[in-house]
Protein backbone atom coordinates (compact mmCIF):
# COMPACT_ATOMS: atom_id res chain seq x y z
CA UNK A 1 0.00 0.00 0.00
CA UNK A 2 1.80 3.48 -0.73
CA UNK A 3 1.22 5.90 1.38
CA UNK A 4 1.81 10.26 0.91
CA UNK A 5 1.05 13.36 2.65
CA UNK A 6 -2.35 13.23 3.31
CA UNK A 7 -4.52 16.16 1.42
CA UNK A 8 -6.06 17.98 4.00
CA UNK A 9 -4.06 17.56 7.59
CA UNK A 10 -5.46 17.63 10.63
CA UNK A 11 -6.30 20.55 12.60
CA UNK A 12 -4.46 20.68 16.27
CA UNK A 13 -8.29 20.35 18.11
CA UNK A 14 -8.61 17.42 15.84
CA UNK A 15 -5.35 16.05 16.35
CA UNK A 16 -5.40 16.29 19.53
CA UNK A 17 -9.39 14.55 20.06
CA UNK A 18 -8.41 11.57 17.92
CA UNK A 19 -4.70 10.95 18.90
CA UNK A 20 -4.39 7.20 20.36
CA UNK A 21 -1.52 5.75 21.67
CA UNK A 22 -1.23 2.42 19.46
CA UNK A 23 0.74 -0.46 20.21
CA UNK A 24 0.22 -2.43 17.03
CA UNK A 25 1.78 -1.38 13.11
CA UNK A 26 1.18 -2.77 10.17
CA UNK A 27 4.59 -3.29 8.27
CA UNK A 28 3.73 -0.49 5.80
CA UNK A 29 7.05 2.12 5.68
CA UNK A 30 6.67 5.56 6.26
CA UNK A 31 7.42 7.44 3.32
CA UNK A 32 10.32 9.60 2.83
CA UNK A 33 8.56 12.78 2.48
CA UNK A 34 6.20 11.94 5.27
CA UNK A 35 8.74 11.46 7.63
CA UNK A 36 10.97 14.03 6.43
CA UNK A 37 7.73 16.76 7.21
CA UNK A 38 7.18 15.43 10.18
CA UNK A 39 10.77 14.81 11.96
CA UNK A 40 10.77 18.87 10.66
CA UNK A 41 7.13 20.03 12.68
CA UNK A 42 9.01 18.33 15.46
CA UNK A 43 12.04 20.09 15.66
CA UNK A 44 10.43 23.35 15.64
CA UNK A 45 9.07 22.46 19.23
CA UNK A 46 10.00 25.07 21.95
CA UNK A 47 12.88 24.67 24.10
CA UNK A 48 14.62 26.20 27.10
CA UNK A 49 16.69 29.40 25.85
CA UNK A 50 16.28 28.12 22.28
CA UNK A 51 19.23 25.95 22.82
CA UNK A 52 17.31 22.77 21.79
CA UNK A 53 19.14 20.07 23.84
CA UNK A 54 16.85 17.37 22.68
CA UNK A 55 18.08 15.16 19.87
CA UNK A 56 15.67 12.76 18.16
CA UNK A 57 17.42 9.04 16.58
CA UNK A 58 15.42 7.78 13.83
CA UNK A 59 15.72 3.42 14.31
CA UNK A 60 14.17 1.83 10.86
CA UNK A 61 16.78 -0.99 10.98
CA UNK A 62 15.77 -4.39 11.59
CA UNK A 63 18.73 -5.23 14.25
CA UNK A 64 17.87 -1.42 15.38
CA UNK A 65 14.29 -2.46 16.33
CA UNK A 66 15.17 -5.07 17.66
CA UNK A 67 17.76 -3.66 19.61
CA UNK A 68 14.79 -1.51 21.15
CA UNK A 69 12.77 -4.67 21.42
CA UNK A 70 15.24 -5.60 23.87
CA UNK A 71 15.67 -2.89 25.97
CA UNK A 72 11.89 -2.36 25.95
CA UNK A 73 11.63 -5.90 27.87
CA UNK A 74 9.76 -7.10 24.45
CA UNK A 75 7.07 -4.72 23.79
CA UNK A 76 5.21 -5.00 20.66
CA UNK A 77 5.89 -1.29 19.60
CA UNK A 78 9.53 -2.10 18.45
CA UNK A 79 9.00 -5.40 17.07
CA UNK A 80 5.81 -3.85 14.51
CA UNK A 81 6.68 -0.52 13.91
CA UNK A 82 8.65 0.51 11.14
CA UNK A 83 9.79 3.85 12.81
CA UNK A 84 11.08 4.37 16.19
CA UNK A 85 11.89 7.27 17.72
CA UNK A 86 14.36 8.07 20.53
CA UNK A 87 14.39 10.96 22.04
CA UNK A 88 17.81 11.89 23.66
CA UNK A 89 17.80 14.86 26.48
CA UNK A 90 21.18 16.69 26.47
CA UNK A 91 22.32 17.63 29.63
CA UNK A 92 25.36 20.04 28.96
CA UNK A 93 25.38 22.79 26.50
CA UNK A 94 27.41 22.17 23.42
CA UNK A 95 30.48 24.25 22.71
CA UNK A 96 29.37 27.27 20.30
CA UNK A 97 25.51 26.53 20.77
CA UNK A 98 25.08 29.80 22.66
CA UNK A 99 26.63 32.05 19.52
CA UNK A 100 24.23 29.96 16.80
CA UNK A 101 21.21 30.61 18.68
CA UNK A 102 21.96 34.30 18.95
CA UNK A 103 22.92 34.28 15.39
CA UNK A 104 19.94 32.54 13.96
CA UNK A 105 17.89 34.73 15.82
CA UNK A 106 19.75 38.04 14.42
CA UNK A 107 19.56 36.33 10.86
CA UNK A 108 15.96 36.17 11.47
CA UNK A 109 15.19 39.75 13.13
CA UNK A 110 13.39 37.77 15.82
CA UNK A 111 16.06 39.44 18.63
CA UNK A 112 17.42 42.80 19.19
CA UNK A 113 20.75 43.78 19.45
CA UNK A 114 20.19 44.51 23.30
CA UNK A 115 18.73 41.19 23.69
CA UNK A 116 21.58 39.43 22.20
CA UNK A 117 23.64 40.86 23.83
CA UNK A 118 22.01 39.69 27.24
CA UNK A 119 21.24 36.73 26.10
CA UNK A 120 24.77 35.75 24.99
CA UNK A 121 26.01 36.52 28.83
CA UNK A 122 22.43 35.01 30.85
CA UNK A 123 22.16 31.67 28.67
CA UNK A 124 25.92 30.26 29.82
CA UNK A 125 25.57 31.48 33.36
CA UNK A 126 21.99 29.84 33.20
CA UNK A 127 23.02 26.83 32.43
CA UNK A 128 25.91 26.73 34.44
CA UNK A 129 23.39 26.81 37.65
CA UNK A 130 21.30 24.19 36.39
CA UNK A 131 24.28 22.25 36.31
CA UNK A 132 25.16 23.38 39.80
CA UNK A 133 22.25 22.62 40.63
CA UNK A 134 21.60 18.82 39.93
CA UNK A 135 18.92 20.06 37.13
CA UNK A 136 20.55 20.18 33.82
CA UNK A 137 19.39 16.45 33.23
CA UNK A 138 16.02 17.56 34.16
CA UNK A 139 15.57 20.59 31.82
CA UNK A 140 16.72 18.75 29.32
CA UNK A 141 14.02 15.92 29.39
CA UNK A 142 11.35 18.04 29.96
CA UNK A 143 12.52 19.84 26.49
CA UNK A 144 12.31 16.61 25.15
CA UNK A 145 8.80 15.61 25.83
CA UNK A 146 7.52 18.86 24.63
CA UNK A 147 9.34 18.13 21.09
CA UNK A 148 7.91 13.97 21.56
CA UNK A 149 4.52 15.77 22.08
CA UNK A 150 4.90 17.60 18.86
CA UNK A 151 5.79 14.55 17.15
CA UNK A 152 2.62 12.99 18.35
CA UNK A 153 0.04 15.32 17.53
CA UNK A 154 1.76 16.05 14.31
CA UNK A 155 1.81 12.80 12.95
CA UNK A 156 -2.05 12.26 14.21
CA UNK A 157 -2.57 15.52 11.67
CA UNK A 158 -0.31 13.13 8.89
CA UNK A 159 -2.40 10.08 9.24
CA UNK A 160 -0.22 8.20 11.05
CA UNK A 161 -0.39 6.34 14.83
CA UNK A 162 2.22 6.68 17.59
CA UNK A 163 2.96 4.90 20.63
CA UNK A 164 4.54 6.54 23.32
CA UNK A 165 6.37 3.77 25.36
CA UNK A 166 7.47 3.36 28.72
CA UNK A 167 8.58 0.06 30.81
CA UNK A 168 12.40 0.55 29.04
CA UNK A 169 15.54 0.59 30.53
CA UNK A 170 17.38 3.49 30.03
CA UNK A 171 21.22 1.78 29.93
CA UNK A 172 20.27 -0.73 27.61
CA UNK A 173 18.44 2.04 25.36
CA UNK A 174 21.41 3.81 25.17
CA UNK A 175 23.84 0.51 24.63
CA UNK A 176 21.76 0.35 21.60
CA UNK A 177 22.37 3.71 20.71
CA UNK A 178 25.93 3.27 21.20
CA UNK A 179 25.58 6.05 23.65
CA UNK A 180 26.25 3.92 26.80
CA UNK A 181 29.37 5.77 27.28
CA UNK A 182 27.61 9.44 27.92
CA UNK A 183 26.87 10.49 31.22
CA UNK A 184 25.49 14.21 29.50
CA UNK A 185 22.38 12.19 28.02
CA UNK A 186 19.52 10.84 29.32
CA UNK A 187 16.76 8.90 27.57
CA UNK A 188 13.29 11.04 27.73
CA UNK A 189 10.87 8.41 25.99
CA UNK A 190 10.74 6.11 22.62
CA UNK A 191 8.16 6.76 20.25
CA UNK A 192 6.42 3.79 17.81
CA UNK A 193 5.80 5.20 14.35
CA UNK A 194 3.82 4.07 11.78
CA UNK A 195 0.28 2.95 10.53
CA UNK A 196 -2.24 1.31 12.64
CA UNK A 197 -3.01 -2.22 12.35
CA UNK A 198 -5.97 -1.74 15.20
CA UNK A 199 -8.36 0.70 16.27
CA UNK A 200 -7.83 2.02 19.98
CA UNK A 201 -11.26 3.78 21.24
CA UNK A 202 -11.15 6.84 23.73
CA UNK A 203 -10.67 5.07 26.99
CA UNK A 204 -11.44 8.74 28.53
CA UNK A 205 -10.40 10.90 30.66
CA UNK A 206 -11.86 11.99 34.34
CA UNK A 207 -14.11 14.60 35.16
CA UNK A 208 -12.24 18.22 34.68
CA UNK A 209 -12.88 18.79 38.12
CA UNK A 210 -10.53 16.04 39.51
CA UNK A 211 -7.19 17.90 37.37
CA UNK A 212 -8.41 21.80 36.68
CA UNK A 213 -8.42 24.24 39.48
CA UNK A 214 -8.33 28.07 40.28
CA UNK A 215 -5.00 30.11 41.19
CA UNK A 216 -4.28 27.39 43.86
CA UNK A 217 -3.83 23.95 44.20
CA UNK A 218 -7.51 22.37 45.04
CA UNK A 219 -9.43 24.92 44.21
CA UNK A 220 -12.16 24.81 41.57
CA UNK A 221 -12.00 26.43 38.84
CA UNK A 222 -14.74 28.94 37.94
CA UNK A 223 -15.56 30.33 34.87
CA UNK A 224 -15.82 34.03 35.13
Amino acid sequence: MTHSLIDTPLSVADAIRTRRSTRHYRPDPVPEQVLDELLNLTLAAPSSWNLQQRSIVVVTSDDGRRGLTWASNGQPHAQEAPVMLVFVAEAATREGDVDEVVVAGAAADAWSAEFQAIFAGAAPEFQADLAARGLAREYAVKGAMIAATHLMLAATSLGLATGPMDGWEEPKVKKVLGIDDREDLAIAVLIALGYPAEHRPSPGRHDRSRHLFGEQYGNPFART
